[in-house]
């Protein structure tokens, strides 16, 4: 690969990081505390980028008279009628995907990886089983994480769930005939990403398509998340209401 190439490549990889983390889509691949370091790492890459470059312009300026002055007394017997030149064309395709970041940022994991990884708890469910989980605020609905409330379904003993009115936001997933609402929890970055799910009782979500982000209102079914069904509870939804899709897709 030429080394125009390898500058440019350097730029528009660089410029697509900052792209991404100002407005927001690096969320659909890293927690949010990453974005000082997305921003830091795409602006290093954009100055060595242009360094290159504008070394690169300099040095060609400066070899252009004396190349001019020698071809002027030499082209003559170097000159055999052929072109000796490779142009480096297949090595722009590598532009290809580093353009397609730039334009068009790939969505966030889905409905796809539910199905295709296995729901669980995370691991600090169970250190939190050692003491009590605390109690639940006060208020009619309570709005809930789909992470701290298959948690709590799965190993609170104390049953802090049990007969209390909670508000769920997640997309659906329709799998094995049954209708999930489903969050992706991540450590660090989509790549370590593992899905919490509930299981909608009734036909009312039922209707919605797979990934379609809903904010469902309800009562946990006590004792159905058990180690069988991968600590998915049932949940009885009173209400189904559409939302937009949230800026941060995965929870922590």
């Amino acid at each position: 690969m030429k080394r125009e190439t390898q500058n440019i490549l350097l730029i528009l990889l660089g410029g697509a990081l900052v792209k991404i983390a100002v407005n927001g889509d690096y969320l659909r691949y890293v927690k949010p505390a990453q974005q000082p370091w997305i921003i830091a790492g795409g602006a290093v890459m954009v100055v060595l980028g242009a360094v290159a470059v504008a070394r690169d312009l300099l040095a060609a300026r400066a070899k252009a008279p004396a190349t001019d002055s020698h071809d002027s007394h030499d082209s003559h017997d170097s000159h055999d009628g052929y072109d000796h030149t490779h142009p480096a064309r297949p090595a722009w395709l590598l532009l290809v995907p580093v353009l397609a970041v730039f334009l068009v940022a790939p969505p966030a994991l889905g409905a796809d990886s539910v199905i295709r990884t296995e729901a669980r708890v995370p691991a600090s469910a169970a250190a939190a089983n050692a003491a009590a989980f605390p109690p639940l605020p006060a208020g009619n609905v309570v709005p809930l994480s789909v992470n701290e409330f298959v948690s709590r379904a799965g190993w609170d003993k104390a049953g802090t769930l049990d007969g209390r009115t909670v508000s769920l936001t997640g997309f659906v997933v329709h799998a094995e005939g049954r209708t999930l609402l489903a969050r992706l929890v991540i450590s660090c970055c989509a790549a370590d990403a593992f899905p919490v799910t509930v299981r909608l009782t009734g036909t009312e979500a039922a209707r919605y398509a797979s990934d379609a982000w809903i904010q469902v209102t309800g009562q946990v079914v006590p004792g159905t998340a058990t180690r069988a069904n991968s600590y998915t509870p049932d949940f009885t939804a009173a209400s189904v209401a559409t939302v937009p899709a949230p800026k941060d897709p995965y929870e922590y």
